[in-house]
């Protein structure tokens, strides 16, 4: 990497070369070499015919957005590496069938080919680093250039990055340990925090989670109303959503976790309200001690490294865990949309002409925001245009399809039911005040509440710590550290605060919490050696802003209840079903499912295709997807209280697989990550 360096400080670093064909940068690097006289005028035709031969014999596409020409000569006196940053793409049949965006040029006497195969690795390790090549994309000078090799060519800081990815569940073996780990990892990245999120993609990210968290606050807010006799509502959910997500940003470790009502909890809620009615038992104040002691039990883990036992949870359990949320959205939006259809139907208030335009508007909503996030594969456009229009899919597709529901209503008289936010703002309740007289209630009352707690702690626990793990995944490429122990004891107080003011509680929203993710990052397309395109994570601009400006405005739009009135609430299914849908990309039960119907010729060439055998890799998808059949029945059935419980037995049936399958074969359908020869598509 020395070459490297000093070929930056001796100029032959282009950024943005505007070409169309790799052999138009060869012509213009090493003219370029020729006006700095690094290279004899004389010798540059010889130069450039024999790198364009070689190119002719063995193309030097290698993945990654990288090409390597290169070449020794006796003309050339001494080993030179000059770079340059394409302004658009070219593509060249590269492996991994990225465009070529960097080409590094290699030239030397003959003598010196150990030594420019030896530059060869080195730039090829240092353009497999995702970070590297976001900032090499991003640089505006030179010295950006030279900035982005100096920080990244040792590998220092890709191996710092996994270090800090398995610091994050270490057990110290001290009370309080953890925590004092996650602080110190993440305070020192606290400020960049804030810096980072100076930039148009927390714009973006900021109104599209608006929407996606504003939607489910106000539909689990009425889903909860009837759950708890309208005790506890639609006020009640956004006002906790903006409460627990704004000191969430402001206080918890890692920020890209968005805090939420979620499907499980919204279960549990509505089985202990119906408990306690049947018995005769005020519900509120065993609400209050459930949560004041799951926050309590909360703390206690978080303070004993508790979190550590996640470590037993692996991709097995992420992804059932991740495919049942993801349903649960595709679910909840399917099911509202065919409850329109039966209004209809049944003769209600509603037409098939109200029907058919909610149907057009949650389609729309759906297809725009899906379409406009596909434009960063797509070759129309300029490069920022187009990932403007990707990170902006979601606003402009709800507000697109809410001009289209208001040009229905007053052309054609066909209104859609619009959001049913409240009049104002206030307990969904009159008749109760916001703080709980939680200290009303008996000790026997106070003690039983234990029982119900320990399950919510369970619930909570596994969660949190679930979503947690799929948002540190190494496959979202964060950099800043995790943090899992603070961010338990956190969630363990805003529960406690929620619960003595009747307030829902709220736990990491796992697919808010990856839509958060996916729309701060910068992505590439790439091509596996089927042909089959994936997208893959460069970067993610980790920071607060976005936390903490999509609460505020969660929390300003109390104020601005009636015009909430104006989206129709069909958009927002089709936001429900946009998010469902694209929270399952990259997670590999639903790819694997997919092969059940897919020619076996065609399977792509992934790490288990190639070394499982076919029989042992369905075997594995099938007890899956029984796992997760058996958690929705048993979330929808009179044992849901007890659903956290058989979340965690999906710990043992891991274990149990030990038996059933051969070691190596679950080390790769069970792999933490992409295994590094998969990504290196050169070698």
């Amino acid at each position: 990497m020395e070459r490297l360096i000093e070929s930056c400080d001796r100029g032959l670093v282009t950024l943005d070369l505007e070409v169309r064909t790799l052999d138009e940068a060869i012509d213009a690097m090493v003219d370029d070499m020729v006006n700095k006289n690094v290279v004899d005028a004389a010798n540059r035709d010889e130069i450039v015919t024999e790198i364009k031969n070689r190119e002719q014999i063995s193309k030097s596409a290698i993945g990654h957005s990288l090409a390597v020409p290169h070449v020794y000569l006796e003309c050339i006196s001494e080993p030179l590496i000059a770079a340059a940053r394409l302004k658009t793409g070219i593509y060249e049949d590269a492996p991994d069938g990225a465009p070529i965006r960097f080409v590094f040029l290699l030239i030397g006497p003959e003598g010196a080919t150990t030594e420019h195969l030896d530059s060869l690795a080195n730039v090829a390790r240092l353009m497999s680093d995702d970070e590297f090549r976001y900032l090499a994309l991003k640089a505006k000078t030179t010295e950006e250039f030279r900035a982005a090799i100096e920080t990244r060519r040792s590998g220092k800081a890709a191996a710092e990055h996994h270090k800090s990815v398995d610091e994050g569940l270490q057990h110290t073996g001290r009370l309080f340990g953890g925590i004092i780990a996650d602080v110190k990892r993440r305070v020192a990245v606290y400020k960049s925090d804030f810096t980072d999120g100076l930039h148009s993609k927390t714009a973006a990210s900021t109104f599209f989670l608006f929407f996606a968290c504003l939607a489910p606050a106000i539909i689990f807010g009425g889903l909860m109303s009837s759950e708890t006799n309208g005790q506890i509502g639609a006020v009640e959910m956004i006002v906790a959503t903006a409460f627990c997500g704004l000191v969430y940003a402001l206080f918890a470790g890692q920020p890209m976790i968005i805090l939420g009502g979620t499907g499980p909890m919204l279960v549990f809620t509505g089985i202990l309200f119906r408990a306690c009615t049947d018995r005769g038992v005020d519900p509120l104040p065993v609400y209050a001690w459930v949560g004041i002691w799951t926050g309590v039990i909360l703390l206690i883990l978080a303070i004993t490294d508790a979190s550590y036992l996640m470590k037993y949870f692996t991709r097995f359990t992420d992804e059932i865990f991740a495919a049942l949320i993801s349903i649960i959205f595709i679910y909840k939006a399917v099911e509202k949309l065919i409850q329109i259809f039966q209004k209809a139907s049944n003769g209600g208030a509603i037409g098939y002409d109200v029907a058919l335009l909610s149907l057009l508007l949650a389609l729309g909503t759906f297809y725009i925001a899906y379409s406009m996030s596909a434009f960063r594969k797509s070759h129309l456009l300029v490069p920022s245009v187009r990932e403007f229009l990707a990170d902006f899919g979601p606003t402009i597709a709800i507000f697109s399809m809410a001009i289209v529901a208001v040009l229905a209503d007053r052309n054609m008289d066909i209104t859609a039911e619009s959001l049913k936010a409240p009049d104002q703002f206030g307990t969904t309740d009159p008749d109760r005040g916001w703080l709980l007289r939680f200290w009303e209630a008996d000790l026997s009352t106070i003690l039983v509440c234990i029982i119900p707690a320990l399950l919510c702690t369970v619930l909570v626990y596994l969660d949190q710590n679930i979503t947690a793990r799929l948002v540190n995944s190494r496959d979202n490429n964060l950099q800043k550290g995790e943090s899992y122990h603070l961010d338990l004891g956190v969630v363990g107080i805003l529960i406690g605060i929620c619960s003595i003011f009747g307030l829902p509680w709220l736990v990491a929203a796992t697919v808010r919490s990856l839509n958060h993710v996916r729309s701060l990052a910068t992505t590439e397309e790439v091509v596996d050696q089927t042909g089959r395109a994936h997208t893959h994570i460069l970067h993610v601009r980790e920071n607060r802003i976005t936390g903490v400006m999509i609460h505020l405005l969660i929390g300003l739009s109390l104020l601005a209840l009636p015009l909430l009135k104006n989206i129709p609430m069909s958009v927002l299914f089709g936001l429900f079903l946009y998010m469902g849908v694209v929270s399952m990309s990259g997670n590999q039960f639903f790819q694997r499912l997919s092969l059940w119907a897919t020619d076996p010729q065609m399977y792509p060439a992934t790490h288990f295709v190639r070394n499982v055998p076919r029989s042992a890799m369905h075997l594995f998808t099938v007890i899956q997807l029984v796992c997760l059949v058996v958690l929705w029945v048993v979330k929808e059935s009179a044992f849901g209280l007890l659903f956290p419980l058989f979340i965690a037995v999906l710990v043992p049936i891991r274990l149990l697989l030990n038996r059933i399958f051969r070691h190596e074969h679950l080390a790769f359908l069970d792999a933490e990550e992409m295994p590094e020869e998969e990504e290196e598509t050169w070698s």
